[in-house]
């Protein structure tokens, strides 16, 4: 039972990370100056679909990750620096503790 509850921690830690990246990289395509996703698509040879699932949080691969931060001349050091462990636990606490009182 226990080794289930971790897995579904786990699962839960990586999905709020996942909505932080997409989330991160849509305000990086909106300070480039397009407000629409699909014409940033447009723009840089990506499939719409694809990047629209980039935004809303769909797993991605590092090779697309690596697209995108290089659209818009970034590291992956720049990218990462506002994410820290204990925000993501703070989080992960928070939601945890929504779901005991529900």
């Amino acid at each position: 039972m226990q080794d289930n509850q971790k897995n579904m921690k786990q699962g839960f830690d990586i999905d709020l990370r996942a909505k932080k990246i997409a989330k991160k990289i849509k305000e990086l395509r909106i300070a480039a100056g397009f407000r629409s996703y699909e014409f940033f698509a447009w723009e840089n040879h990506i499939n719409r679909g694809q990047y629209w699932r980039v935004e809303k949080g769909a797993n991605i691969t590092i090779k697309t990750l690596l697209i995108l931060l290089d659209i818009h001349k970034m590291s992956l050091a720049e990218f990462f620096k506002d994410f820290t462990r204990e925000e993501d636990e703070a989080n992960e606490d928070s939601q945890t503790n929504k779901a005991v009182e529900a």
